[in-house]
């Protein structure tokens, strides 16, 4: 993490606000804050932040509409803070674009080392071991350094989680991964107990990678086991 990454943190919940801003300060962030959606998308336009802490229940645009109206022209890293800890909740948020959710009341130590996390899965990428910084799979080019992926030579818009996930499958067409290696690979230890959320990230790629997301040809089903990349492009 370097210093002074930037964070916008969007809670109308005022001491929710000075703790979380006052304890990631100290670890060395920079931290802006908004008390609701609309104030909130406009401090993410001005001050073009590293990643955004999004509370669900935010007044007047919740946190999932502002989380789908960034998605719709961003792929800033977005951490959802959530009393819901249902798991129909957490799909829902990773649905509309959310890279990671974590459940109130929460630690700031974990917050932190989730941040870092997530920090780290948008620049990082996959380790593995690959001579091309360029892929081209089909009618889809993917760019390791910059970390964008082009199809017929539009730019696709994809989250850090879901540009991973695809670099991941992409280097090896045909090798079948079981969820478990790519929460692993993708996405990092912390997420093991969290093997159904895979699912909702591949289906949100599928979405824009695929002429037909109902039946795709670049991420296929592996029934039983996991997901692997079509060898017939």
């Amino acid at each position: 993490m370097d210093v002074g990454t930037k964070i916008v943190l969007v809670d109308d919940e005022a001491e929710i606000l000075t703790l979380v801003r006052d304890y990631l300060t100290r670890d060395g962030f920079s931290v802006v804050t908004a008390q609701n959606g609309l104030e909130g998308i406009e401090l993410i336009e001005k001050e073009k932040p590293d990643l955004v802490l999004l509370d669900w229940m935010l007044p007047g645009m919740s946190g999932l509409e502002m989380c789908k109206r960034l998605r719709e022209t961003s792929t800033i890293p977005i951490i959802m803070l959530t009393a819901k800890s249902e798991e129909i909740d957490r799909v829902l948020g990773l649905e509309f674009g959310a890279d990671d959710y974590i459940v109130k009341p929460f630690s700031l130590r974990e917050l932190a080392a989730r941040i870092k996390t997530v920090l780290r899965r948008s620049t990082g990428g996959v380790q593995e071991n690959s001579n091309s910084s360029l892929l081209m799979r089909g009618d889809l080019t993917i760019d390791v350094t910059s970390h964008k992926v082009t199809k017929k030579g539009q730019e696709l818009l994809l989250t850090p989680t879901e540009f991973n996930i695809l670099h991941l499958l992409a280097l090896r067409p045909g090798t079948v991964y079981s969820r478990l290696q790519l929460l692993r690979q993708a996405m990092g230890e912390e997420y093991l107990y969290y093997e159904r959320s895979i699912d909702t990230h591949v289906s949100n790629l599928r979405k824009k990678i695929e002429d037909n997301p109902s039946d795709p040809k670049y991420i296929e089903t592996v029934f039983g086991v996991g997901y692997r990349f079509g060898e017939n492009l």
